[in-house]
């Protein structure tokens, strides 16, 4: 017999030895990942107890049988694996490590089973088994992958049926995903023009920073200038704007608007849009932040939220009057106070106390200008309602 017959041959007689010992090893596999796969157990009992162990036994079986010249059915059931993880998110990165364990238990006990005379065979082993790592690591990536694919296909069809109010439900329904109670709904855009392709990588850093306040439950829908981003409505404002700091280089300009309901989606993602186009500086802006310039861009719905800028002040005795004939007087508190009849420390405290219920200063040039805009709609819709 020649050598490479001898050691082939030898290889499957290793390789018969330690098939009885496959759930020893695919105990093994599991116990080792505990220790040195990073997040194990954090994942649910029944994949680490159960599947895990199944899925080793399915492996290392594999291997010996096709060691032993004996047809291996463990592909399938390995993919099938990959994409059930990929649709559980579990990180690719920690389910190959748990194969590469897999492997290093397999070696160990190829070693400690060969015996003397039996080195070529454990070294023809190893080879086979260094292949076989390969093979399983493309097959598993693939899968993952292709599944990966599959459900951000599945979530750019859901974000864009809710963006244009096109049936959500029966999508979600089509593809098995579930929808939020309501959005909290982002439109991002890049200070300066961009290529579209430039532009879309600036959206995948954005939803980089912001899946984590989320638990990865964001969906995306890119655009030549950037694209929307639907986080749920619960999503705090406060950590998203912190997540967007503008000391990032490529920090982006982000409209926030809110939709109480799936059906809101649409009109709050127009409204974001808007709040994104006319901010000139990367952060993140609410309406109220743009209001002025929203209003002036001629959007539809921004009267009513100029308007409700006087409703602290109108439940207030003298505040809305006090502010209008701060207005008039241009600015000079002792005409304020003629006019009005009260003393000038008395306008003072009643701006201050303007300034306190609406965050907004009267004697800034953005407090003017609010100010100014929101009278007269007041005045208008007085003027309408005789």
């Amino acid at each position: 017999m020649s050598q490479p017959d001898a050691a082939r041959d030898g290889a499957m007689r290793l390789a018969a030895r330690l098939e009885p010992r496959v759930n020893q090893l695919a105990r093994a596999v599991v116990e080792r990942q505990r220790t040195e796969v990073p997040g194990f157990d954090l994942l649910p009992g029944e994949m680490r107890d159960v599947e895990i162990a199944a899925t080793a036994r399915h492996a290392i079986r594999g291997f010996l049988r096709h060691a032993q010249g004996l047809p291996d059915t463990g592909n399938a059931v390995l993919r099938e694996r990959a994409a059930q993880r990929a649709e559980e998110g579990l990180p690719l990165v920690q389910l190959l490590r748990g194969y590469h364990v897999g492997a290093e238990v397999l070696l160990d006990a190829l070693s400690e089973s060969a015996r003397p005379g039996e080195e070529a065979a454990l070294q023809s082993l190893t080879r086979m088994q260094l292949t076989a790592l390969q093979a399983t690591v493309e097959n598993i990536t693939e899968a993952y992958l292709a599944c990966l694919a599959d459900q951000q296909g599945a979530a750019r069809q859901l974000a864009r049926a809710l963006i244009r109010g096109d049936e959500p439900e029966e999508v979600a329904a089509r593809y098995g995903l579930s929808l939020e109670s309501g959005y909290l709904v982002l439109s991002v855009r890049a200070p300066e023009p961009r290529t579209p392709l430039a532009a879309r990588r600036l959206l995948r850093r954005t939803l980089a920073r912001l899946a984590p306040l989320a638990q990865g439950r964001v969906l995306s829908l890119p655009d030549e200038r950037g694209g929307c981003l639907l986080l749920p409505s619960r999503t705090a404002l406060d950590a998203v704007a912190g997540r967007l700091s503008s000391r990032v280089p490529t920090a982006p300009i982000v409209g926030a608007a809110t939709a109480d309901t799936p059906e809101e989606v649409p009109a709050a993602a127009e409204r974001a849009r808007r709040i994104a186009a006319v901010a000139d500086k990367p952060g993140l802006y609410r309406l109220r932040d743009v209001l002025l310039d929203y209003h002036l861009s001629g959007a539809a719905d921004s009267a009513t939220e100029l308007g409700a800028l006087l409703e602290p002040l109108d439940r207030r005795p003298g505040l809305t009057a006090t502010v209008a004939a701060f207005l008039d007087c241009d600015f000079d508190r002792r005409r304020t106070a003629q006019a009005l009849d009260v003393h000038p420390n008395t306008v003072d405290n009643r701006l201050a106390r303007v300034t306190e219920l609406t965050g907004i200063d009267p004697h800034t040039a953005r407090g003017v200008q609010l100010f100014g805009a929101a009278l007269a709609l007041h005045r208008l819709a007085g003027r309408a309602c005789r």
